[in-house]
């Protein structure tokens, strides 16, 4: 009887976590990977002419990054299956790739079975998340969400910018970037600036350049 292969895609940065990755699922003779992308832009491409049955989405990559590329898969292929597969497991890490549509949300450092597991569930149609993920998630609080201002504004806050010189680059008055300030330490549960940009950096809000 012929066994169903599952045809899997590979986007990911990192030449090494590519072999990696494709080493643990060669072994498994149900798997076949059948390419691979080192950017997002790339993956979609990739993803056009072959139509996995699977993608193991890296989260964070330079341009078009995890969330956006598999946002624009589900665009054209609303059946597609992604997994993200990342190093990052803080609560925003994981709510922002689970938000865009992924049906999986795995850690690098997963083991080979536990890997395979997930493709396998994702594949019949369930959801997987690892244990860190699905702790992170629970401990994501409803509407902390920040805005594209708010996030604007946190970004040059970390930086070390004051509230005058973040209102003359995002062209608004100290006030309304004070504004801003107040209302992203509350939604992120701290009492000062230097403790909102750890807090933001823990949970993935912020990614250090």
């Amino acid at each position: 009887m012929k066994r169903n292969v599952i045809r899997i895609l590979l986007i990911d940065d990192h030449y090494m976590v590519r072999i990696g990755l494709k080493a643990i699922l060669s072994l498994e003779p149900d798997f076949s990977v059948v390419g691979e992308a080192e950017d997002g832009l790339g993956g979609l491409e990739l993803f056009r002419k072959c139509v996995p049955d699977i993608t193991l989405m890296d989260l964070r990559m330079p341009g078009m990054g995890g969330a956006e590329t598999t946002s624009a898969i589900l665009r054209e292929f609303p059946d597609a299956k992604i997994i993200m597969l990342t190093t990052y497991d803080g609560d925003e890490d994981v709510y922002r790739g689970l938000k865009t549509g992924a049906k999986g949300y795995v850690l690098k450092r997963v083991r080979a079975d536990e890997l395979v597991h997930a493709i396998k569930t994702v594949y019949a149609g369930g959801r997987y998340l690892s244990v860190e993920a699905e702790r992170r998630l629970a401990e994501h609080a409803p509407g902390s969400e920040l805005t594209q201002r708010e996030l604007e504004v946190l970004q040059y806050v970390a930086k070390g910018l004051n509230n005058k010189e973040i209102g003359d680059l995002v062209r608004c008055t100290r006030f309304t970037v004070k504004f801003h300030v107040q209302n992203i330490l509350q939604k992120l549960g701290v009492a000062d600036r230097t403790e909102a940009v750890a807090v933001a950096l823990q949970r993935g809000i912020l990614q250090l350049e």
